[in-house]
C-alpha cells in the first residue's frame, strides 16, 4: 500500500490515525509538530501527507507552502476543527488534495488517500 506521513500534535488523535492506516495495510510515519513534519517529508518522501490545520510552530497552510516552495509533489490532506470555508479555500489554493473534519470519518479519509495516490501516480498532484 502507501508511505503515510501523519502530522498533527494531539497524540491521541496521531495515534489513532496511525493504528487505522496500518490496519487498512498502510506504512505510517509520524511527526508531532509542523517543522518535524516538513522534515520528514523530506526524508521519506511519502505517498501522501496528513496534515493539522492548527499546530503550535508550523500550521498546516505553512507547511503546505513551504512544500510548494520547494516544488514538492508530495499530495496533502488537510484535518482540521476549523469549518471554515475561507480556511478550507486556502488550504485547496495551496495544494491540499482534500480537507476533512476532525475526527475524519474513516471513509472520507480512505477515499481521499486513494485520490491522492492516484494523482501522485498520475503525475497530477497540484
Amino acid at each position: 500500500m502507501a508511505l503515510i506521513l501523519i502530522v498533527e500534535d494531539a497524540w491521541f488523535t496521531r495515534r489513532l490515525i496511525s493504528k487505522t492506516l496500518q490496519a487498512a495495510g498502510h506504512t505510517t510515519v509520524e511527526a508531532s509538530c509542523g517543522r518535524e513534519g516538513l522534515e520528514k517529508a523530506l526524508t521519506h518522501a511519502p505517498d501522501c501527507i496528513l496534515l493539522d490545520l492548527l499546530m503550535p510552530d508550523l500550521d498546516g497552510r505553512e507547511v503546505l507552502q513551504k512544500l510548494r516552495d520547494q516544488e514538492s509533489r508530495m499530495p496533502a490532506i488537510v484535518l482540521t476543527a476549523d469549518i471554515q470555508s475561507s480556511s478550507r479555500q486556502q488550504c485547496l489554493e495551496l495544494g491540499a488534495i482534500a480537507v476533512l473534519g476532525k475526527p475524519p470519518n474513516p471513509q472520507e479519509l480512505a477515499a481521499a488517500i486513494d485520490q491522492a495516490i492516484a494523482a501522485k501516480v498520475g503525475g497530477i498532484t497540484p
